[in-house]
């Protein structure tokens, strides 16, 4: 058990990385935008893990892990932040090749107002909430510059992807923060959370995986287009 979270990870990535060369995805040539984006945003994600692990808002079971430290963090919770952007981005660009007329696609710009209106009374009414306060306000900004400073033309894209993306999500978040398995592999302070969960999932970690790879996919078609439209 103490290589669970290893191959977890193993195991999300290596399907995505299979099928990139499939000559009909052809994923591995988007690689050369995709692996400074995965860098750039898993720098931030870092840090950011570094810091909350460190004041205990979350921490790692040492039955799980391989106890292989970068910082105070265990190697696999970096390799989470390359892993997930990887395997999330190729869905993504699953769903590019094949462009919907979907009701979020065109809506997305209900979705985006929404988003925004949801998560600023959210966080500033957990301001005290140092997981919840982060997270929604954080993400809340970046939507944001993305919406009316670049005018993205991808969150459509990026909201239906996600839909897709959610499946997986439950599945390894899930059994990350205790379900299927007899204790969690990550643990979380509840008093700096809002206390829901999905099943065994703190409902902040959806906005916090949207924010790690919308980041990550803004970066990604910046590298692409050079430009951020």
């Amino acid at each position: 058990m103490q290589h669970l979270y290893f191959y977890i990870l193993f195991f999300s990535v290596l399907f995505p990385f299979i099928f990139s060369f499939h000559p009909k995805i052809a994923f591995y040539k988007t690689w050369k935008y995709l692996f400074p984006a995965m860098l750039i945003t898993a720098f931030v994600f870092v840090a950011w893990d570094i810091y909350f692990t460190k004041e205990k808002v979350w921490g790692f079971n040492k039955e799980y892990i391989l106890n292989i430290y970068f910082f105070n963090l265990p190697i696999e919770e970096v390799l989470f932040f390359l892993c997930i952007p990887f395997s999330s981005i190729f869905i993504y660009h699953i769903i590019e090749q094949f462009p919907s007329t979907n009701l979020i696609t065109k809506s997305h710009n209900k979705i985006t107002f929404f988003l925004l209106l949801f998560l600023l009374i959210l966080g500033i009414f957990n301001i005290q909430k140092a997981y919840t306060a982060t997270t929604f306000i954080s993400l809340f900004l970046f939507l944001g510059i993305l919406k009316f400073v670049f005018n993205a033309p991808y969150l459509g894209k990026f909201y239906y992807a996600y839909l897709y993306i959610l499946i997986p999500f439950l599945i390894v978040n899930g059994i990350l923060t205790g379900s299927f398995i007899k204790d969690e592999v990550v643990w979380y302070d509840d008093l700096e959370n809002l206390g829901l969960r999905i099943f065994t999932i703190p409902i902040e970690d959806a906005f916090y995986g949207m924010l790690l790879l919308i980041l990550s996919i803004s970066i990604y078609e910046y590298l692409r287009n050079k430009k951020f439209y």
